[in-house]
């Protein structure tokens, strides 16, 4: 008596199956993942404006006053020689400086990876260490973003 013949191999159901399922895995990953990147990428403009706060004292050390937006790029001890933040993700500039104090601003660029974090768009320092930070509709959220 012959036996009947067995096909080895997927179903559709089956192969439809693991397509859902790594669908439902990416559609949850994808988002938490850009998310857990733009909270990490902020670091670029934190730690660019704690470097124009060294600066800055190296400066008034020197020179007896604050150094201003024109003197940012300029190299030391004109200047502060500070070109960007490290991966150019935020424009920098020093808003206000003068003999008493200063206050720098880190904003993200409108072209860059940050540009879609809405929750930190512009990060904010000055000489006082006073650290605050704005959402894309200028509401508060240094608690959120000075991490």
């Amino acid at each position: 008596m012959a036996r009947a013949a067995r096909q080895d191999g997927v179903t559709l159901i089956e192969l439809m199956i693991v397509v859902l399922i790594l669908g439902i895995i990416i559609g949850v990953g994808v988002p938490s993942y850009r998310g857990y990147m733009m909270r990490s990428q902020r670091t670029d403009a934190t730690s660019a404006l704690l470097r124009i706060a060294t600066a800055q004292e190296k400066f008034y050390l020197q020179n007896n006053t604050y150094a201003g937006n024109a003197l940012l790029d300029d190299d030391p001890p004109a200047g502060l020689g500070i070109d960007g933040t490290e991966h150019g993700w935020y424009t920098l500039s020093i808003v206000d400086a003068d003999a008493e104090g200063w206050t720098a601003q880190a904003v993200a660029t409108g072209s860059g990876p940050q540009a879609g974090d809405h929750d930190c768009q512009t990060f904010t320092l000055n000489d006082r260490g006073v650290r605050s930070a704005e959402n894309a509709g200028s509401g508060s959220t240094t608690d959120t973003c000075w991490r």
